[in-house]
């Protein structure tokens, strides 16, 4: 296929996945019933005769009721916006800034939307419309009666928009919708890569006969179009490989593709190359699975900044993660793709398990190392982990415990706060190796160096003794 086909694709999955795509389909659904009250297909005598009753005196008089109707539908347009607005604001406070604009583009508040534009777009259409002929006045009162009733829906739609608005913000909502778009964005993944010609393989080495493709416009790519690639790669009897991981950044003129060929790609090959990349401003959680457990960290680690300093967001978190991670481990992702005869045909990096869990687990470590609650909910997870992890896995795994057990460590120095995390340092299932006590890392720095009232105490024994043994030698 070639690129000025993908163009087209390209643009309505775009459109899709904007916030202006149920609006406007709703716009010109009202748009259409505009229309049909505005050419009659019956007359009156063709109605039944139970909606004649139904009809009004002056169909074409009733300017000012529908004018009425439409100052109202502004307003209401102007309330709902400006109270998102001040959500937004206080989302942005709260939790990352990344979440600000899913809270906006979520599917619900769209059809919010769209029923109020296209109720405005429909009484517009009966304000500056010509007035009806008189055998079709029944029409016409039922097309004004039609729009008090939408305006009434959309009053309903109001309370609803009140509801649904003040329960987005709130932390557990925000969390579950970010961990089940995640888990949807995994499982997708999962379901795309099901047959036998998905592999998981060792990464290639550098062959000879490597043509370079750049990037011609900077932006994250976040998928590509693989099997598309496959059947391009093909064609020229090579294998396409794909030089970043899904959801990075390129800059212009990167090298993003290497095709190993023996034949150099044509022009019009590597413009279809090209096409076959989606381009997107921004993280997609529904693209790539991955940006959706960067945004669970960063928002636990917003949770922990000293402005907020809300540690059981952060747990909270902690845990959405631990599950994530749990579904990731027990299924491995390919980064080979085959053809029909079973040649390989394209290849893509993968983020290992530890990269991901150093990339997720360190910087609330880090940020959370004077909690112990911080502390000891990641001990809990990857003990978690652990039981699911294979032995590579759990080798990262069993490193990130014991600088969690060091931070602890570190941290403990009041007698009760060790006895608190040695009686949760054997607890749970896992497959760890973990001391029994904590106390096993912290004697040793606490026999180097004694804390500062030791010394202090000790300076002053040692000072009584000299000036007692003073005194006895002047007697």
């Amino acid at each position: 296929m070639s690129a000025s086909l993908f163009w087209p694709i390209r643009a309505l999955k775009t459109f899709r996945k904007s916030i202006a795509y149920l609006p406007t389909l709703l716009a010109l659904g009202y748009w259409g019933l505009g229309w049909l009250a505005l050419l009659p297909p019956l007359v009156d005598n063709q109605m039944p005769g139970l909606l004649l009753g139904l009809r009004l005196d002056a169909p074409d008089e009733t300017t000012t009721l529908l004018a009425a109707l439409l100052g109202g539908m502004i307003s209401l347009v102007v309330f709902s916006f400006s109270m998102v607005m001040s959500v937004l604001s206080q989302a942005g406070g709260q939790f990352s800034h990344k979440l600000v604009f899913g809270l906006v583009t979520e599917r619900p508040r769209q059809w919010v939307l769209g029923h109020y534009l296209g109720t405005i777009l429909f009484i517009l259409m009966l304000l500056i419309a010509p007035g009806s002929p008189d055998q079709a006045a029944l029409w016409r009162s039922l097309a004004i009666y039609l729009a008090c009733g939408m305006v009434i829906h959309c009053l309903a739609l109001y309370v609803f928009f009140i509801h649904d608005a003040s329960q987005s913000i709130q932390v557990d909502a925000v969390a579950s919708e970010l961990h089940r778009s995640t888990l949807a964005s995994l499982r997708a993944l999962q379901a795309r890569q099901r047959g036998d010609r998905w592999h998981h393989q060792p990464t290639p080495s550098s062959p000879a006969g490597r043509h370079v493709i750049r990037a011609r416009r900077a932006g994250y790519l976040q998928n590509a179009d693989l099997a598309a690639l496959a059947r391009l790669a093909g064609r020229l009897d090579g294998v396409v490989h794909l030089n970043f991981r899904f959801g990075d950044y390129v800059v212009q003129g990167l090298p993003i593709l290497h095709i190993e060929a023996a034949t150099a790609p044509s022009d019009d090959w590597c413009r279809s190359a090209r096409a076959t990349l989606s381009y997107l401003e921004g993280e997609s959680v529904a693209e790539h699975y991955v940006h959706g457990l960067t945004q669970l960290m960063e928002m636990a680690v917003k949770a922990l900044s000293p402005g907020i300093h809300d540690p059981g967001t952060a747990r909270l978190c902690v845990h959405r993660l631990t599950d994530l991670l749990g579904h990731r481990l027990r299924w491995q992702p390919s980064n080979t793709l085959l053809d029909e005869a079973g040649q390989r045909r394209v290849t893509w990096p993968l983020e290992g398990f530890d990269d991901l869990l150093h990339r997720l687990f360190t910087p609330i470590l880090h940020y959370g190392a004077d909690d112990q609650s911080i502390a000891l909910g990641l001990l809990k997870a990857v003990k978690s982990l652990s039981l699911f992890a294979g032995d590579a896995e759990r080798q990262a795994l069993q490193a990130f415990a014991e600088r969690v057990v060091e931070t602890l460590a570190r941290g403990a120095d009041h007698p009760l706060d060790r006895e608190f995390i040695d009686a949760r340092l054997a607890t749970g299932e896992h497959r760890l190796d973990l001391p029994p006590r904590l106390s096993r890392i912290g004697d040793g720095r606490q026999a180097s160096a004694p804390p500062a009232d030791q010394r202090h105490h000790e300076q002053h024994q040692k000072q009584d003794e000299q000036d007692l043994g003073d005194g006895r030698s002047d007697a």
